[in-house]
Protein backbone atom coordinates (compact mmCIF):
# COMPACT_ATOMS: atom_id res chain seq x y z
CA UNK A 1 0.00 0.00 0.00
CA UNK A 2 0.82 3.15 -1.19
CA UNK A 3 1.60 6.35 1.07
CA UNK A 4 -1.30 7.60 -1.14
CA UNK A 5 -3.53 4.61 -0.76
CA UNK A 6 -2.84 5.08 3.24
CA UNK A 7 -4.04 8.98 3.63
CA UNK A 8 -6.85 7.78 0.89
CA UNK A 9 -8.28 5.43 3.50
CA UNK A 10 -7.78 7.09 6.41
CA UNK A 11 -9.89 10.37 4.52
CA UNK A 12 -12.71 8.32 4.00
CA UNK A 13 -13.12 6.54 7.33
CA UNK A 14 -12.88 10.41 8.85
CA UNK A 15 -15.43 11.53 5.70
CA UNK A 16 -17.77 8.84 6.78
CA UNK A 17 -17.72 9.92 10.62
CA UNK A 18 -18.07 13.39 9.75
CA UNK A 19 -21.04 11.72 7.38
CA UNK A 20 -22.46 10.10 10.32
CA UNK A 21 -22.22 13.51 12.66
CA UNK A 22 -24.05 15.18 10.69
CA UNK A 23 -26.89 12.34 9.93
CA UNK A 24 -26.81 9.99 13.26
CA UNK A 25 -26.38 11.68 16.39
CA UNK A 26 -30.09 11.68 17.15
CA UNK A 27 -30.08 8.28 17.05
CA UNK A 28 -26.63 7.60 18.70
CA UNK A 29 -28.17 9.68 21.81
CA UNK A 30 -31.36 7.95 21.44
CA UNK A 31 -29.51 4.31 22.00
CA UNK A 32 -27.61 5.71 24.77
CA UNK A 33 -30.59 6.14 26.69
CA UNK A 34 -32.58 3.19 26.19
CA UNK A 35 -29.35 1.36 27.47
CA UNK A 36 -28.80 3.90 30.36
CA UNK A 37 -32.70 2.94 30.90
CA UNK A 38 -32.50 -0.88 31.08
CA UNK A 39 -29.64 -0.75 33.03
CA UNK A 40 -31.28 1.28 35.58
CA UNK A 41 -34.52 -0.99 35.32
CA UNK A 42 -31.95 -4.25 36.05
CA UNK A 43 -31.87 -5.58 32.98
CA UNK A 44 -28.62 -6.21 30.74
CA UNK A 45 -27.40 -5.75 26.91
CA UNK A 46 -26.73 -8.59 24.68
CA UNK A 47 -24.36 -8.71 21.53
CA UNK A 48 -24.15 -10.85 18.72
CA UNK A 49 -22.42 -10.72 15.29
CA UNK A 50 -20.85 -12.18 12.87
CA UNK A 51 -16.58 -12.18 11.84
CA UNK A 52 -15.40 -8.78 12.92
CA UNK A 53 -18.62 -7.90 14.20
CA UNK A 54 -18.38 -10.91 16.68
CA UNK A 55 -15.16 -8.91 17.83
CA UNK A 56 -16.75 -5.93 18.03
CA UNK A 57 -19.62 -7.62 20.11
CA UNK A 58 -16.91 -9.05 22.45
CA UNK A 59 -15.25 -5.72 22.63
CA UNK A 60 -18.62 -3.97 23.81
CA UNK A 61 -19.69 -5.99 26.03
CA UNK A 62 -16.47 -6.07 27.55
CA UNK A 63 -16.72 -1.98 27.83
CA UNK A 64 -19.80 -2.41 29.85
CA UNK A 65 -18.22 -5.29 31.95
CA UNK A 66 -15.19 -3.37 32.85
CA UNK A 67 -15.05 0.05 31.73
CA UNK A 68 -14.03 2.27 28.65
CA UNK A 69 -13.05 5.53 30.76
CA UNK A 70 -10.37 4.97 32.51
CA UNK A 71 -10.64 8.04 34.82
CA UNK A 72 -14.07 6.37 35.72
CA UNK A 73 -13.92 4.03 38.76
CA UNK A 74 -17.68 2.40 38.25
CA UNK A 75 -19.20 -0.52 39.25
CA UNK A 76 -19.66 -3.54 36.51
CA UNK A 77 -22.90 -3.07 34.17
CA UNK A 78 -24.47 -5.81 32.29
CA UNK A 79 -23.32 -6.73 29.25
CA UNK A 80 -22.59 -10.06 27.67
CA UNK A 81 -21.54 -10.96 23.61
CA UNK A 82 -23.37 -13.79 22.65
CA UNK A 83 -20.33 -14.92 20.47
CA UNK A 84 -17.94 -15.76 22.87
CA UNK A 85 -18.49 -19.91 24.58
CA UNK A 86 -17.42 -22.23 21.64
CA UNK A 87 -19.56 -25.33 23.74
CA UNK A 88 -22.76 -22.95 23.28
CA UNK A 89 -21.60 -22.42 19.81
CA UNK A 90 -20.94 -25.42 18.40
CA UNK A 91 -23.72 -27.70 19.87
CA UNK A 92 -25.93 -25.38 19.16
CA UNK A 93 -24.96 -25.21 15.31
CA UNK A 94 -25.01 -28.61 15.44
CA UNK A 95 -28.46 -29.15 17.16
CA UNK A 96 -29.92 -26.43 15.73
CA UNK A 97 -28.30 -25.37 12.34
CA UNK A 98 -25.83 -21.82 12.39
CA UNK A 99 -29.13 -19.51 11.89
CA UNK A 100 -30.10 -20.36 15.40
CA UNK A 101 -26.56 -20.37 17.18
CA UNK A 102 -27.47 -16.50 18.82
CA UNK A 103 -31.55 -17.05 18.96
CA UNK A 104 -31.07 -19.70 21.49
CA UNK A 105 -28.80 -17.97 23.64
CA UNK A 106 -31.20 -15.12 23.41
CA UNK A 107 -33.92 -17.60 24.45
CA UNK A 108 -31.81 -18.65 27.41
CA UNK A 109 -30.72 -15.35 28.85
CA UNK A 110 -32.78 -12.65 27.65
CA UNK A 111 -36.00 -11.16 29.46
CA UNK A 112 -38.53 -8.61 28.89
CA UNK A 113 -36.90 -5.13 28.86
CA UNK A 114 -33.34 -6.48 27.97
CA UNK A 115 -31.47 -4.75 24.80
CA UNK A 116 -30.12 -6.27 22.01
CA UNK A 117 -27.72 -5.01 19.67
CA UNK A 118 -27.37 -6.76 16.73
CA UNK A 119 -24.44 -5.97 14.41
CA UNK A 120 -23.98 -7.10 10.80
CA UNK A 121 -22.70 -4.50 8.00
CA UNK A 122 -25.08 -6.33 5.78
CA UNK A 123 -28.12 -6.18 7.21
CA UNK A 124 -29.03 -9.74 6.02
CA UNK A 125 -27.27 -12.11 8.57
CA UNK A 126 -29.66 -15.47 8.67
CA UNK A 127 -28.40 -15.52 12.26
CA UNK A 128 -28.90 -12.11 13.54
CA UNK A 129 -32.18 -11.90 12.08
CA UNK A 130 -33.46 -15.30 13.80
CA UNK A 131 -32.00 -13.72 16.99
CA UNK A 132 -33.64 -10.29 16.22
CA UNK A 133 -36.91 -12.24 15.91
CA UNK A 134 -36.69 -14.18 19.42
CA UNK A 135 -36.06 -10.65 21.01
CA UNK A 136 -39.16 -9.12 19.37
CA UNK A 137 -40.86 -12.42 20.62
CA UNK A 138 -39.46 -11.46 24.01
CA UNK A 139 -40.23 -7.84 24.80
CA UNK A 140 -36.43 -7.37 24.40
CA UNK A 141 -35.40 -3.87 22.89
CA UNK A 142 -33.55 -4.64 19.72
CA UNK A 143 -30.80 -2.49 18.06
CA UNK A 144 -29.31 -2.70 14.63
CA UNK A 145 -25.58 -1.73 13.99
CA UNK A 146 -26.05 -1.90 10.02
CA UNK A 147 -24.60 -0.77 7.22
CA UNK A 148 -25.50 -0.45 3.38
CA UNK A 149 -29.00 0.03 3.34
CA UNK A 150 -29.48 -1.49 6.50
CA UNK A 151 -30.82 -4.77 4.89
CA UNK A 152 -33.64 -7.02 5.99
CA UNK A 153 -32.45 -6.12 9.92
CA UNK A 154 -33.03 -2.24 8.81
CA UNK A 155 -36.76 -2.57 8.93
CA UNK A 156 -36.64 -5.47 11.75
CA UNK A 157 -35.35 -4.16 14.63
CA UNK A 158 -36.44 -1.66 16.95
CA UNK A 159 -33.79 1.49 16.34
CA UNK A 160 -31.68 1.04 12.96
CA UNK A 161 -28.18 2.96 13.18
CA UNK A 162 -27.23 2.34 9.70
CA UNK A 163 -23.65 3.58 8.58
CA UNK A 164 -24.08 4.74 5.18
CA UNK A 165 -21.23 3.24 3.28
CA UNK A 166 -21.02 -0.42 1.59
CA UNK A 167 -17.53 -0.79 2.13
CA UNK A 168 -17.55 -3.56 5.10
CA UNK A 169 -14.57 -2.29 6.62
CA UNK A 170 -15.66 1.37 7.08
CA UNK A 171 -18.69 0.22 8.66
CA UNK A 172 -17.12 -1.88 10.82
CA UNK A 173 -14.72 1.36 11.99
CA UNK A 174 -17.57 3.06 12.44
CA UNK A 175 -19.86 0.95 14.32
CA UNK A 176 -16.74 0.76 17.05
CA UNK A 177 -16.72 4.33 17.18
CA UNK A 178 -20.00 4.65 17.77
CA UNK A 179 -19.95 1.83 20.18
CA UNK A 180 -17.81 4.02 22.00
CA UNK A 181 -19.67 6.87 21.95
CA UNK A 182 -22.83 4.98 23.59
CA UNK A 183 -21.15 3.59 25.88
CA UNK A 184 -19.32 6.70 26.69
CA UNK A 185 -22.82 8.15 27.15
CA UNK A 186 -24.25 5.72 29.30
CA UNK A 187 -21.43 5.91 31.78
CA UNK A 188 -22.02 9.12 32.14
CA UNK A 189 -25.48 9.09 32.38
CA UNK A 190 -25.39 5.70 34.79
CA UNK A 191 -22.40 7.64 37.03
CA UNK A 192 -22.12 11.19 36.54
CA UNK A 193 -18.42 11.08 34.96
CA UNK A 194 -17.72 14.28 33.08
Amino acid sequence: MSIEQIKKALKESAELKLQIANTMAEQVSETAKLISSAIKSGRKVMLCGNGGSAADSQHLAAELVVRLTGKVNRKALPGMALTTDPSILTAASNDFGFENVFSRQVEAHGIKGDILIAISTSGNSPNIIKAVDTAKKMDIVTIGFLGNDGGKLGSLVDLALIVPSDDTQRIQEAHITIGHIIISMVEKSLFSAR
